[in-house]
């Protein structure tokens, strides 16, 4: 392996992807246990290796020398091997730092809750501790020390915290539906919350603080910042490297907007007949995207038609059955999907598909919309009329972007894709 990124476990990991668009395309996925560290750091068999959970600060005693930033944070995440000597770094840092100006958010004088004591925590900690007016970390261990608390204790300060940074795992893929750590609607003065996770792209928490109307902020911009500073590292003939550099700043930015329009999926709402289906398989084809529909999948886990299944079974399994595979589907990116006019009727669905993607409303009015046989619920313009009226505001009002349904679907199409190109930048 000449560059590659070590950890456990690492099927979350975005990394490989990132540094291809870089321009570094001998990057690889390499999970360690950790029996196997020792072996792999001694053999030095690599030119630059980034480091994450849970090693940041177990791999510094291998190394020959670490850098004075990550001396004081006591975590590295990037290794170059020159020569054999080791030599270790903290982009994290950098690229924490470089998200707070991105998203403006200030520290001065804010109280702020750290969730984790791990090297991440480490390095935020660092990133923000001569600013803010009271920094305060988060254990699941109880630790007698000033600036380390226990969960049982977070809710003392509830009219205190301003800020709320998590560095711990919880809600990170594939676990994706673990409970929060913490309750957000506790805390009188909250206004941002940053969660260093990136996959999924809105944690629990993320969509809880969207939710409360508070600054949420995921770790994307993070992790992308903290890849292009590594690589600099592995490409340099230095370890003097100017990270001040605009035109770093620019390529974060554009590798940003670009990657995170094509991760995050494309969701179709709509009444029945609105065209759902054909327009997001005319976004995946023309877009080179995956496309998912919601019910050909249920179709293929129940084995027969869903017309059939909600006469012989009833609606409410039905809809059991879509919460299910919404649950599934949700973890997916880089995807369109077209989901069943009733999705709506959960909001729990919703608040899944959410998870990693942006939500259309292909708006049509009533009249422009068609009875079909093969749907139970919409077969004739009475039921059809019915269904209508007890979704639309539903589906007003957990859009994020509504889609007037009248154009063809070509042209649909393409609005839908620029509009979610352009909305992430």
């Amino acid at each position: 392996m000449e560059y590659g990124l070590i950890g456990y476990p690492l099927k979350h990991s975005f990394s490989k992807k990132i540094h291809n668009l870089i321009g570094n395309l001998n990057y690889e996925i390499f999970e360690l246990r950790e029996n196997e560290l020792q072996e792999f750091i001694e053999e030095k068999k690599f030119k630059g290796i980034n480091v994450t959970i849970p090693y940041k600060e177990e791999l510094i005693k291998y190394l020959d020398y670490i850098d004075n930033l990550s001396k004081d944070i006591r975590a590295i995440n990037t290794i170059k091997n020159i020569n054999g000597m080791l030599y270790g770094f903290n982009t994290d840092i950098l690229g924490f730092n470089i998200l707070l100006k991105r998203f403006n958010i200030e520290i001065k004088n804010k109280n702020i809750l750290i969730l984790g004591t791990g090297g991440t925590s480490k390095t935020v900690f660092y990133a923000v501790k001569n600013k803010a007016n009271l920094v305060l970390k988060v254990s699941r261990i109880s630790r007698n020390t000033d600036s380390i608390i226990s969960y049982n204790d977070i809710y003392k300060y509830n009219n205190d915290i301003h800020m709320i940074i998590n560095t711990t795992p919880n809600g990170m893929y594939p676990h994706i539906y673990d409970e929060s750590l913490i309750d957000l609607e506790k805390f009188n003065k909250l206004t941002t919350i940053i969660d260093v996770i990136y996959n999924p792209l809105r944690t629990k928490l993320i969509r809880k603080a969207i939710e409360l109307k508070k600054t949420a902020i995921n770790g994307l911009y993070m992790l992308i910042a903290q890849a292009i500073y590594a690589n600099e590292i592995f490409n340099s003939n230095t370890i003097d490297i100017n990270f001040n550099n605009l035109n770093l700043i620019k390529k974060i930015d554009r590798i940003y907007n670009y990657y995170l329009s094509n991760l995050e999926n494309i969701v179709l709402i709509g009444m029945p007949s609105c065209g759902k289906t054909t327009i997001s398989k005319l976004i995946a084809k023309k877009y080179n995207l995956n496309f998912v529909d919601i019910d050909v999948e249920i179709e293929n886990k129940i084995g027969i038609k869903i017309s059939d299944f909600i006469e012989n079974f009833g609606e409410p399994k039905f809809r059991k059955i879509e919460k299910e595979l919404v649950a599934d589907i949700s973890k997916l990116t880089n995807s369109v999907i077209a989901t069943g006019g009733g999705v709506v009727l959960n909001k729990e669905n919703i608040d899944n598909l959410k998870i990693n993607g942006k939500i259309y409303y292909i708006e049509k009015e009533l009249t422009k919309l068609v009875p079909t046989v093969d749907r139970p619920l919409t077969k004739d313009f009475n039921s059809l009329k019915t269904q209508y009226e007890k979704r639309v505001k539903l589906y007003k009002e957990y859009c994020d972007i509504k889609i007037n349904g009248n154009s063809d679907f070509h042209s649909i199409a393409d609005k839908i894709y620029t509009l979610h190109q352009n909305s992430n930048t």
